[in-house]
């Protein structure tokens, strides 16, 4: 592992950050990394709270290619500043030691619904500001996406439950075990005294693929996969279907949990995957082999069938895919794994009057974030779909600043 002291080094300091300006939350990153080369890392790891609480995570599952190391002006002749790992370090240490302040706001309580990205971040914020927050998951551990998405040999549980004591340690409850929608609907969450409820449940309904085969015992979804994958048998051989960074994460999980061989199939090519670099490259380094240019047809129980695609563009410069004719062929493996994006559950919209949704699942908010339904507000993936951490954390931040408002007004 590199030196981040002579990393932090090489930094130029800019003036213009261009760094900072392709973060989606702004981060500081001059100002940090002049606080990390002065050894004052505890005003550092301040900052990056106060900025994004989630800083610690991001360091770690931002695409940083794209954004802070995507426009570093050192990466124009040479290396980019790894600055994510710096912030990684900083952050990770500050939350062992964290504990929030909350202001008087007399005792107005707020519900918050899932503990991912988005309630993570919304209950930060709100318990700054000194209200009561309670937060209810549906599992049995907290984190949501990012205990339940992301393998833990790529994200510390360590990192989650040192947040989770931070916001234990300033007064919110968790109510674990606990489904909002069809027993705990929102008029009880309201007649119970909660002043504000906050939706932040992200997408965890896989997307079909809609072809024959899916139900088969062999054929498994990614997303309920990487939820405990050490509880499947997906047997030596392994296809997986899709080039997001969910089928990146269930490949390498597959290869972790002792698959001999692991696969990924893609209709397109490298160029067009939806993961990031960094994880394409992890997941080739761990031995997994890509099938580009094909698309899954049928799944069978002793593998799936896969046919040729080609790619065509238009005259407007639009790509597309289609089928090769007469290329269907078996692949044999010993398990499916389907990676092609999800979308909301609707358990709580199925069960509550008043919130509405568009034509895709996703919650309809306004502008502050504000619902269909006085008093409930939203952000993250349930509203925009899969997104970054980061995008969910910049969202909620807002989101918690409206619903202070909304119930400073009240």
């Amino acid at each position: 592992m590199k030196d981040l002291m002579n990393e932090a080094n090489r930094c130029l300091l800019c003036k213009n950050p261009r760094c900072k300006q392709g973060c989606p939350i702004n981060t500081e990153i001059p100002t940090i990394i002049s606080l990390y080369k002065d050894g004052k890392i505890k005003e550092a790891g301040e900052i990056l709270f106060e900025n994004n609480p989630l800083s610690a995570i991001c360091g770690i599952v931002c695409p940083h290619e794209n954004q802070c190391a995507g426009n570093c002006i050192r990466g124009i002749k040479g290396e980019p500043i790894e600055f994510y790992k710096i912030e990684e370090e900083i952050s990770t240490e500050f939350l062992k030691n964290i504990k929030l302040q909350p202001v008087n706001k007399d005792g107005k309580k707020v519900a918050v619904v899932g503990s991912g990205p988005a309630g993570i971040t919304v209950a930060v914020e709100l318990v700054k500001k000194g209200y009561n927050v309670t937060i209810f998951e549906k599992n049995e551990e907290l984190g949501g996406i990012l205990r339940y998405g992301i393998p833990e040999f790529r994200l510390s549980r360590d990192t989650i439950d040192n947040l989770m004591n931070a916001l234990k340690g300033a007064g919110v409850k968790f109510k674990v075990n606990t489904l909002i929608g069809p027993v705990i609907t929102m008029d009880k969450l309201f007649e119970d005294g909660y002043d504000a409820i906050f939706i932040g449940t992200g997408v965890w309904n896989p997307k079909r693929l809609n072809i024959k085969g899916e139900t088969l015992g062999n054929s498994h979804y990614a997303i309920d996969y990487l939820r405990s994958p050490q509880k499947y048998d997906l047997g030596e051989n392994v296809v997986v279907v899709g080039a997001g960074n969910v089928a990146m994460d269930a490949a390498r999980s597959a290869k972790y949990y002792g698959a001999k061989n692991v696969y990924l199939a893609y209709r397109r090519d490298f160029s067009d995957m939806t993961a990031t670099k960094v994880e394409i490259n992890d997941v080739i380094k761990e031995g997994v082999e890509f099938l580009i240019y094909k698309a899954p047809i049928e799944i069978l129980e002793e593998g799936i069938i896969l046919a040729d695609t080609k790619k065509i563009i238009d005259e407007d410069g639009n790509s597309s895919v289609i089928k090769v004719e007469g290329s269907e062929e078996l692949f044999k493996c010993d398990s499916v794994l389907i990676a092609v994006s999800q979308t909301p559950k609707n358990t709580i919209i199925s069960n509550n009057k008043g919130i509405d949704i568009n034509t895709k699942g996703l919650i309809i908010i306004d502008d502050e974030g504000h619902t269909t339904r006085k008093g409930v507000f939203s952000s993250g993936d349930v509203t925009h779909g899969s997104k970054t951490v980061v995008e969910a954390v910049v969202s909620s931040k807002k989101v918690a600043n409206y619903i202070d408002k909304y119930l400073s007004e009240q």
